[in-house]
């Protein structure tokens, strides 16, 4: 039986050989290789992260491009243009001003080619005016029928006639003057009458008078007197002014091409009362020009006579221009871009290229199209 305590037994037990534990490892080797691995992962992940921020800031891209050639001599200019008749498109319209106007006819369609004068249009106040214009000129030949009449005088039938009464009143006179004498000579005697005598010289008198009037007649038809000339002179032309007034009004309701060229647009039918728009648009299309808004920096590298080249766009031919005319005029330009950087208060200035006979006939019916414009230095 065997008596023991608990720490008697415990020492027995190792003190023997066979039953010995092993010695205890140190408490910091196990900390020691735990930290190590730590950091090593930590260097790692900060050289790969170093390397990732290098590459995304640029500096691996930072290298100097590569200079490109520059060609030697001047630079050529290029511009936004449209294309644009030379003669300009002409809008006709109503000729009265302001007055509202009725489109009574149209005598052209779109695409026809007209001549200049041509009328293409009659408003609807054409009749009225016609007949204010023939009544007019009516008055005017009154009015020169009657200073012709006072420039011939009379007729040599009348000058004749009024001779001969004038014989007649001077024979007249002198029978009435023989008479008044020979009652003047009996008033002394007693033998004649007062009353006669009065009577003989005013019969006398009455004879002078008319064949005065008769030889002033006579005068007037010999010889026009200068104040009736002016008089009829001055009604003549104001009879003419009024006529020349009343053909011009009716001239306004005509609508006449001022150029030989064809018919682009129209805008009023017959019936239509004419508005902003007008009547139509007229061009002539036998000279196209592209006109471009060139930079006002790029203006000394311009000028007249250089040699262009036009890019239709969708096209892959380009049609030879010449810069014929560069505009004497600055202003804000006035091409509409999306671009936020751009610069909104350019300036430009206005040139025209004249378009070559291959162009002017590609392009001829594409009037106000966009076109790149490319002029050679």
């Amino acid at each position: 039986m065997r008596l023991c305590s608990r720490a008697t037994c415990w020492t027995r037990r190792s003190s023997s050989p066979s039953s010995a534990p092993p010695p205890p490892r140190p408490a910091s080797e196990p900390r020691m290789n735990r930290k190590g691995l730590l950091l090593a992962v930590l260097l790692l992940a900060g050289i790969g992260v170093g390397a990732l921020v290098w590459s995304r800031d640029g500096s691996a891209d930072r290298a100097p491009p590569p200079i490109a050639a520059v060609p030697a001599g001047p630079v050529g200019v290029g511009a936004l243009g449209r294309v644009e008749p030379a003669s300009r498109i002409r809008k006709l319209n109503q000729p009265g001003g302001f007055n509202v106007a009725r489109l009574d006819r149209l005598l052209v369609a779109e695409g026809d080619r007209v001549e200049a004068g041509q009328v293409l249009a009659i408003l609807a106040d054409a009749a009225q005016k016609d007949a204010a214009a023939l009544q007019a000129e009516a008055s005017a030949r009154q009015s020169r029928a009657s200073l012709e009449r006072i420039r011939a005088a009379g007729r040599p039938e009348e000058i004749e006639a009024q001779r001969a009464r004038i014989q007649a009143l001077h024979a007249a006179e002198a029978s009435a003057r023989r008479e008044a004498e020979r009652a003047e000579a009996l008033l002394p005697s007693g033998a004649g009458n007062i009353a006669t005598a009065e009577r003989n010289r005013f019969a006398a008198s009455r004879a002078a008078a008319e064949r005065a009037e008769a030889e002033a007649d006579l005068a007037r038809l010999l010889r026009p007197r200068p104040e009736d000339l002016a008089v009829a002179e001055a009604e003549l032309a104001a009879a003419e002014a009024a006529a020349a007034r009343a053909r011009a009004d009716a001239g306004l309701s005509r609508i006449a091409a001022p150029i030989a060229g064809t018919v682009l647009k129209i805008y009023a039918r017959p019936g239509d009362q004419v508005g902003s728009d007008g009547v139509l648009d007229l061009a002539d299309l036998t000279r196209l020009d592209i006109v471009a808004d060139v930079f006002e920096t790029d203006l000394p590298r311009l000028r007249e006579g250089a040699p262009a080249e036009v890019v239709v766009p969708g096209e892959p031919r380009r049609y030879a221009a010449t810069l014929r005319e560069i505009g004497w005029m600055v202003r804000r330009t006035t091409q509409a871009g999306t671009d936020p950087v751009a610069a909104v208060d350019a300036r430009t200035v206005e040139v025209r290229l004249a378009l070559g006979e291959e162009g002017r006939a590609a392009l001829e019916r594409r009037t106000n199209m966009q076109v790149q414009v490319a002029i050679r230095p």
